[in-house]
């Protein structure tokens, strides 16, 4: 399945290595969510934002409320993956995603086969009670520009 990247969507590259995979070369399914959540971390910081600085101020954190994975073809030893993610919805104290991990098909025309499709939920909470917290308008805004 050839898969375009959007231009409004954020990639990270990966490499599948010895450690990601299981006794077949073939990546463990939890590491998939390994290479997700990366990408997630990049996407706040190519935004402007890194995790540690929202810990102490203004004290919150986004932890996964959800996640739907679908494995659909195996990644491999050394395989070269863009791991892509899409915001579909900011509210108040949520985000969701849409991400998909991929690998180059080989092609001349340089397409993309899909590997995993996943649908991310994550909730902004107050990190010292860990209850549901309210995205600080600073990054709401900015956050909401990127649907």
């Amino acid at each position: 399945m050839k898969t375009p990247i959007t231009p409004s969507a954020f990639s990270i590259s990966v490499r599948v290595y010895y450690e990601d995979t299981d006794a077949g070369g073939v990546v463990y399914y939890a590491n998939y969510l390994k290479f997700l959540e990366r990408c997630r971390t990049e996407w706040l910081r190519a935004v402007g934002h890194q995790q540690g600085d929202l810990l102490r101020d203004p004290g919150i954190a986004f932890v996964v409320r959800s996640v739907k994975v679908d494995f659909l073809k195996p990644a491999r030893l050394d395989d070269q993956l863009l791991v892509v993610l899409e915001v579909e919805k900011v509210s108040h104290a949520q985000i969701f995603f849409r991400q998909y991990i991929r690998r180059a098909d080989g092609t001349i025309d340089g397409g993309w086969l899909e590997l995993v499709s996943a649908a991310i939920h994550i909730v902004c909470v107050n990190a010292a009670l860990m209850k549901p917290a309210s995205i600080p308008a600073f990054l709401r805004s900015k956050l909401e520009a990127l649907q």
